[in-house]
């Protein structure tokens, strides 16, 4: 474990935060927070206990702010570095309900990859506030990380495990029983068809079942809210119809989903919800059909980026 782990890493397509670093230390269980079930807590619920706060805003950010290339402490008789420092994201606010798919959408540079490694925990921010189900992102990290699991643009697996020693490490941090993890792998592998590839090394994998395989590790913890960053790249068509069918199964049963992609039409026909950012600063965010009005979300997205182009009409519809 003290190889396979680094620390800022949001790794196996989920945040393990320090119940990792606690089985690096040479812990030989580690007691997740507010009703998790590690090997110290046998029997009863593995999801949720009482002091979950079940509200129905599952991501709240407000007013978020982020700047890059601040300088840092500079060492006695140094001249400090020349820096031009970059402010990615600036004064954002959007809220994620229960039920909601939310879509995030930009050109790129815009400034969703840095939102959403926030929101996940992997990032640290200078302004603003981030809660998951009413807890704060920087306040208590380990407990949103427990209610959270987020999939990367690039997800990082250690490719000399086989896929099912992967699952299995997985469920052993989540604590969870023989019989649950058997479920849930049994269940999400079928979905995903990656069954017969679970004895693999990973290193043999392509990138999509790669993919699936971080997704079959986000889905089967039960997580409250899904952090994706671009989940449908390098997923075939039918792993990409039965992705968007699982998101809709999660909300529908109270979880939410927030995600980016560049694939507006998934956008207009998924989610309910939608956010446009442009250079840092979210242009417009709500119902998607409010968002949209009367034209299609392709026609609003380069309206947006191209104000002075759709001013003189020069964008066609």
């Amino acid at each position: 474990v003290r190889r396979a782990f680094d620390r800022d890493k949001p790794i196996f397509g989920i945040c393990l935060g320090n119940q990792i670093m606690a089985l690096a230390a040479g812990a030989d269980t580690y007691k997740l927070p507010y009703g998790h079930r590690g090997q110290n807590q046998p029997g009863g619920d593995w999801y949720y206990h009482g002091s979950i706060d079940m509200a129905q805003e599952i991501l709240i950010i407000r007013g978020f702010s982020k700047t890059y290339g601040k300088p840092g402490k500079v060492k006695k008789g140094k001249a400090p570095p020349a820096v031009q420092p970059k402010k990615a994201v600036e004064n954002l606010s959007l809220t994620v309900e229960a039920g909601d798919i939310f879509g995030f959408i930009g050109h790129n540079g815009a400034g969703k990859t840095t939102t959403i490694r926030a929101a996940a925990g992997t990032l640290d921010f200078d302004e603003g506030e981030i809660l998951i189900a009413g807890h704060s992102v920087k306040r208590e990290g380990e407990l949103c990380k427990s209610l959270t699991a987020y999939i990367p643009d690039n997800p990082d697996i250690y490719e000399y495990l086989t896929g099912i020693q992967y699952l299995n490490f997985i469920a052993d941090i989540w604590g969870l029983s023989a019989a649950e993890r058997r479920e849930g792998i049994s269940r999400y592998a079928a979905i995903f068809e990656l069954k017969a590839n679970l004895g693999d090394l990973i290193s043999s994998y392509s990138y999509g079942m790669k993919q699936k395989l971080a997704l079959i590790s986000a889905f089967f913890h039960k997580p409250r809210l899904l952090i994706l960053d671009e989940p449908f790249v390098g997923l075939d068509p039918q792993a990409a119809f039965r992705l968007k069918e699982l998101m809709k199964e999660f909300c529908a049963a109270g979880g939410a989903v927030f995600f980016s992609t560049h694939v507006l039409e998934v956008v207009e026909k998924l989610c309910n919800k939608i956010g446009i950012i442009k250079d840092g600063v979210l242009m417009a965010s709500g119902n998607t059909a409010d968002v949209r009005g009367e034209k299609s979300l392709e026609k609003v997205f380069l309206d947006m980026l191209n104000p002075d182009l759709a001013a003189a009409g020069e964008l066609s519809r």
